[in-house]
Parts: C-alpha cells; structure tokens; sequence
C-alpha cells in the first residue's frame, strides 16, 4: 500500500527539471557573450592606449638642416657709380625757310645720313630771280645818274676856280653827287638783298647728321621768314651722330661722392666714363664727363651731368638709353658676397650667418653693385663672419642648422669695360 507514494513525486520532479535546465542555458550564453565582449573592449582599450600613448616616445626629432658657410671674399675693388643715361644729339635742327614759295625738289631720302653742304630742299627761285634782276636795273640807273653827277659837279668846280659860276650852284650839284651816290649804294643793298633770297631757295645741310622724313611734299606752298617772326613751315628735322651726349641725373649722395673723389685727384672735370648699351652685359663704350649742372633739382633731389661719347660706328642713337658708370675712388679692400645670399628686406638688405652655436643670424648690410658676379658690401659684414651661401630656403633666422664649409669664387666681371 505504501510503494507507489514514493515513485509519484520521483516521476513529477524528473519531468520539471529538464525545463529549468533548459531556461538556464540561454541565459547563461548571454552572459558569457557579454563577458567576452567585455574581455575584448578592454584588451583593445588598453592596447590602444599603448600604442598612442608609447608612439611619441619613439618618433626621432629631425637633423638640423644642411647649409654651406664660407666667409665673404676680400678683394681690392675701386669705388664706382652707376646710373642710367639717355643720349642725346648734339646739334639738333628744325629746318625751316627763310623765304616762302613753291617746294620744287627734296635732295635726300627719309633717314639719310646728309653731308655738311648738301642739297636738301628747293623752292621755286623764279619771283627771287625776277626781284634780283630789278634791283641790278636799279643799280644801273643809279650809277648813270652817279656819274652824270660826278661831270657836272667836275664842271662847276672848274667854273668856280674861275669865279664864272656861283656857289650856290656848286652846293647844289655836290648835293646831287652825294644823292646819287646814295642811290647807288641803296641798288647795292637791293641787290645784296635779292640775292639773299634767291640763295636761300635752295636749303642746304649746316653740319653732317642724319635727317629725319619729310614733312612737307613736292608742290606745296610753304611760308619762310628770316627772323622767324611770322609763322614758318617745318620741313624736316636734322640731328647730328658724332659724337653724341649721354645726360644722366646724379642724386645728392652720389654727387657728393664724386666731387669729394674729384677733389682727392685734383683733375679736371672732363673724366673718362664707361657706357653700356640696353643689349650689352659689357662696358664697351668710353666717353669723357663734360658738363655738371650749377643747381640740384629742388623737386628731384638730383643734379643733372652729361657726357660727350664718340660714335664713329653710328651704333648710338638719340633717345636710346645706357647705363654710364663713373670711376669715384682708387682701388680698396672690400666684402664680396654671392648675389643670392643678399636677401631684401623691406626697404633693406640682410644676409645670413651662423654663429658659433650654429644658429642663424640675420645681418643687416649696405650693398654696391656686382663684381665677378659677387655683391659688393659696403658694411655691415665682417671678414670672419660665416655667410649661408647654400641651402639659404631651409635656414630660419633663430635656427639652428648643420654647417660645412663652401668657396666664393669671383668670375670674370661682366661690369669691365
């Protein structure tokens, strides 16, 4: 009787307990997923806080920046200034008439180089020519009446030697000598003065230049005047080539140092001078200072020069520009620098050094012009002083950089004349 109780309740947990089972695994799966995801976030949290924080700790600085130094360049140079010119004729003619008239011939082409003497122009002589033969037939007249009056003042004189004729009639005949006489001298004038004209109809070259086109044509009228009074006709223009000027302005400082170099050399004012053209890298050129203006210019602060230059090759032309370079002091040691280690610097210039500790120092210098293809400076270098002249773009003013030693090496010099 008592047996099956026993075996009910073994039969009822057997069939409960495979569910709780069952309940329990999906939960502990979730779990455990959490606790691996948590396990991984951690691993990589603590694997990239390694990696970025330990990254700096092994990145190398970089090396200083490589630059080549080498101490300026001493070198007996002479003291020079350089400015820029214009040339200009040293005769220059507007050719005009001095008697007007038909224009019947031109004797040259447009552009020639004309010769002192030679034909250039003329006009219509024929209405000159017709006046100068009047004023001959006047002197003809004239001098019949001379001598007329010449006899008959002979004769009264006689008359009068004999007391037969009066005095009254001697005055009157020796007035009518001196009135032709008079008459005579003014048919000279008439005729000096139509000759004149006739002259001057033909227009001739006062001194050897190039002449410019002409402006007036074959046939046409034109108005001429010998004072130049009243309105003329321009004909053409006439420039002389040889020699030529070369005018340039001087600024206060630079004249200052040519006259306080003219006054050590105790020379005259005509000094030699060197000139370059547009299209020459040489100085080819010599020409001889003439002439330096009494007066600066108050609104321009310069003083105004001109040299005389020989141009028996016809190459220079009026209103072409030069650059003219004046020799101002006797050779001197200066610093020289390659061009491209002169940086500017606003209205200045400074070039790189490096010191001792190999740090970049800027210095401001005063420049000059070229020489060897190197830069003149004037001051504001030493001789010792170490001077960037390569790798100038990587070198920061306050940086330190790498040096090692370079040369300067002065070439041929294209400023030489």
């Amino acid at each position: 009787m008592h047996s099956p109780l026993p075996t009910k309740p073994v039969f009822t947990q057997s069939k409960v307990e495979p569910k709780r089972q069952a309940s329990r695994q999906p939960r502990f799966t979730v779990w455990a997923g959490l606790a691996l995801m948590v396990i991984i976030l951690a691993f990589a949290v603590l694997h990239a806080r390694d990696v970025f924080v330990q990254a700096p700790s092994r990145t190398i600085a970089p090396s200083p920046p490589q630059v080549a130094v080498s101490a300026p360049l001493q070198r007996d140079v002479d003291g020079r200034l350089e400015f820029l010119g214009q040339f200009s004729a040293v005769d220059h003619l507007e050719l005009r008439a001095q008697v007007g008239g038909t224009l019947t011939q031109i004797g040259f082409k447009d552009g020639d180089i004309v010769h002192k003497g030679d034909l250039l122009f003329g006009i219509d002589r024929v209405p000159y020519e017709i006046k100068l033969a009047q004023a001959n037939a006047q002197l003809e007249s004239a001098t019949a009446r001379l001598m007329l009056a010449n006899r008959e003042l002979a004769r009264i004189q006689l008359l009068q030697a004999r007391q037969v004729e009066t005095a009254e009639n001697l005055d009157q005949r020796a007035a009518d000598q001196r009135a032709a006489q008079a008459a005579v001298d003014d048919a000279n004038a008439q005729i000096r003065d139509a000759q004149f004209d006739v002259d001057h109809c033909r227009i001739v070259a006062p001194f050897t230049g190039r002449i410019g086109s002409h402006l007036v044509s074959i046939g046409n009228l034109i108005s001429g005047s010998r004072a130049g009074t009243s309105p003329t006709t321009l004909l053409a223009t006439l420039v002389s080539i040889d020699p030529i000027y070369l005018n340039f302005d001087m600024s206060e400082a630079d004249y200052m140092t040519f006259l306080r170099a003219r006054q050590k050399q105790n020379g005259p004012l005509a000094e030699k001078v060197q000139v370059s053209l547009s299209d020459e890298t040489r100085f080819t050129h010599e020409g001889a200072l003439d002439f330096v203006d009494n007066a600066l210019d108050r609104s321009s602060g310069t003083i105004h020069a001109r040299a005389t230059v020989p141009n028996s090759d016809l190459l220079l032309t009026p209103g072409g520009f030069a650059r003219v370079r004046l020799e101002a002091a006797p050779p001197a040691p200066t610093l020289l620098v390659p061009d491209a280690s002169v940086l500017p610097d606003q209205s200045e210039h400074i070039v790189l050094t490096v010191g001792p500790d190999d740090v970049v120092t800027p210095k401001q210098v005063q420049i000059g012009d070229l020489r060897g293809g190197l830069r003149v400076i004037h001051s504001g270098l030493t001789p010792s002083d170490q001077v960037i002249i390569d790798g100038i773009p990587t070198a920061l003013p306050g940086s330190k950089v790498t040096p090692h030693n370079g040369s300067i090496r002065f070439g041929s010099d294209q400023n030489a004349g």
